[in-house]
């Protein structure tokens, strides 16, 4: 047997037990000294399955290992999840005195993201200066994506500048940089700049807006990209759905639904899932339960959406027999599967059940509780008229309470009237989010329903002195598979005068009908 023959079983190697007899063959035939082109496809091999613990010490037997070998042990690390060893390799490399090339300093980049350190980019960039290494695309765009997943943009757009030449990765690389740091304006700016575009180009646009909650104009690039013939991806469809949910664009996701069908993308689990979340969402309840069923292989995420729908709609009965069928099925349930089920216990009252069930988190599903299941208990017991429990189970998390748990019991004190607990919930509130004016509105509801007038009108002119803004609500209404975007006192729109018109006869048909309606036009 010689080096070609293992070569051919590493390509056909499909176990991690296979892999090392391999190796130790490989070890038998004295292959690793001379032979660094094996060398590196078993450790590219080793890679596969996750481990670094023998790539280490075959890495250790090479005599002089050359810079295809180092590359080769960095983006091992990188791939089994060790970026900091990556990074380590990376310094032993320069300190061998063997002159880096592009594909060892874009391994030891990729493994500056993920670690999420800014100087270590900055000192692997200082390196390609060191070594006149220049800016090509393939370090260039990798330059910037490092930065920008570190949030530095600015070097990012210093590094774009400088590069002699940019591929449509480049102006990608840029893009996704400011889409990161949700600067749509200038993402927008980048892609209507680009030379040429693909269909990473378009999904990071549309992703953007959807983060970035300018829902309307997500749907009309989504349009324009299906109207200009370029092939829309999974991440497209995905992202476009939730757009479509956050707006309840129904008309308009069941239009993605048949363009899905068509496009042969139906067959994906998660096309599927973000389809029954669209529904579930959108009000179609039965439709979501359709989509579920045509699942072939349904995972975790599947029924997670599956419990969520049931739990959006207050179905907690059905919640809970969906995650009994779930767990019966073999399939463990991660954190969103159990805070949807909560969300579904506290909706319902079922509040033995959602107890249970928290309690059994770690125990059985070796899962630690984070803050949004610590909400839904306290939004549980609160829903339960438990306000005292509710308090001191705040008071006994390991983790601080956010501003949704304290404003959840505060909603409660108003339904229960409970005056002393709706104070120091406000006064916790008012610490976090200042800002808020929702919390001044409640409290002040309050102390209305108490009979405090003047407590009252103290805490409407507290308001105004701290300068709290109100946030104006926001809506859309589709017209002929056009969304429009409304928000109180946004007078733009080009309909404005035929929207005041009719407002202004149903005002002054309530009139008639002995009503009161009172219209401000602007």
């Amino acid at each position: 047997m010689n080096c070609k023959h293992l070569q051919i079983l590493l390509r056909q190697c499909k176990s991690l037990a296979f892999l090392k007899q391999i190796h130790a063959q490989a070890v038998t035939l004295a292959l690793l000294h001379d032979h660094q082109p094996f060398v590196c496809k078993l450790l590219n091999s080793y890679a596969k399955f996750g481990t670094s613990q023998e790539p280490n010490t075959l890495f250790s037997q090479i005599q002089n290992p050359d810079i295809v070998s180092w590359t080769c042990l960095i983006n091992l690390h990188v791939e089994t999840g060790e970026p900091s060893k990556a990074l380590w390799v990376f310094s032993r490399l320069i300190c061998s005195n063997i002159k880096p090339d592009s594909y060892s300093v874009v391994a030891a980049l990729s493994a500056c993201k993920r670690t999420k350190n800014l100087a270590c980019s900055r000192i692997v960039h200082g390196i390609i200066v060191m070594f006149s290494l220049g800016l090509d695309p393939i370090m260039g765009n990798a330059l910037i994506d490092s930065y920008s997943k570190n949030k530095d943009i600015e070097s990012a757009v210093k590094v774009f500048k400088c590069m002699e030449f940019r591929d449509i990765a480049s102006w990608n690389s840029m893009l996704n940089g400011f889409v990161m740091v949700n600067d749509l304006e200038s993402s927008r700016w980048v892609f209507d700049e680009m030379p040429e575009r693909n269909s990473v180009s378009w999904n990071a646009m549309i992703t953007g807006y959807v983060r970035g909650w300018e829902i309307v104009e997500a749907l009309k690039l989504f349009r324009d990209m299906k109207a200009g013939g370029e092939y829309c991806t999974v991440i497209t469809i995905v992202a476009v759905l939730s757009g479509c949910v956050d707006i309840g664009a129904l008309d308009f996701g069941k239009c993605i639904h048949g363009y899905v069908n068509k496009s042969n993308l139906a067959f994906g689990v998660t096309v599927n899932n973000a389809l029954m979340n669209m529904y579930a969402k959108s009000g179609s309840l039965d439709v979501a339960l359709k989509v579920f069923s045509e699942v072939r292989e349904k995972d975790v995420f599947s029924w997670t959406t599956l419990i969520s729908g049931y739990a959006f709609h207050g179905k907690g009965k059905n919640a809970l027999e969906a995650f009994g069928d779930m767990t019966e099925s073999n399939i463990k349930p991660n954190e969103v599967t159990i805070l949807s089920v909560l969300s579904a216990c506290s909706h319902a009252g079922f509040l033995v059940e959602g107890q249970r069930l928290f309690n059994r988190m770690n125990q059985f599903y070796s899962l630690k509780p984070k803050i949004e299941h610590y909400g839904c208990m306290v939004d549980l017991l609160c829903r339960a008229g438990l306000l005292e429990e509710a308090k001191d189970f705040i008071e006994q998390m390991p983790i601080n309470p956010g501003a949704i748990i304290w404003r959840s019991l505060l909603r409660a004190c108003l339904v229960y009237g409970n005056l002393n607990l709706a104070e120091m919930a406000a006064k916790m509130l008012i610490e976090l989010e200042p800002d808020d004016d929702g919390i001044y509105i409640l409290l002040r509801n309050i102390y209305f329903a108490a009979n405090r007038q003047e407590d009252a009108l103290k805490m409407r002119m507290w308001k105004r002195n701290q300068k709290v803004k109100k946030k104006y609500g926001c809506s859309w209404v589709v017209v002929n598979g056009v969304t429009h975007e409304f928000t109180a006192e946004y007078v733009m729109h080009h309909a404005k005068t035929e929207s005041f018109l009719v407002l202004e006869g149903i005002n002054e048909q309530i009139q008639l009908d002995g009503q009161f309606f009172f219209l401000e036009r602007k």
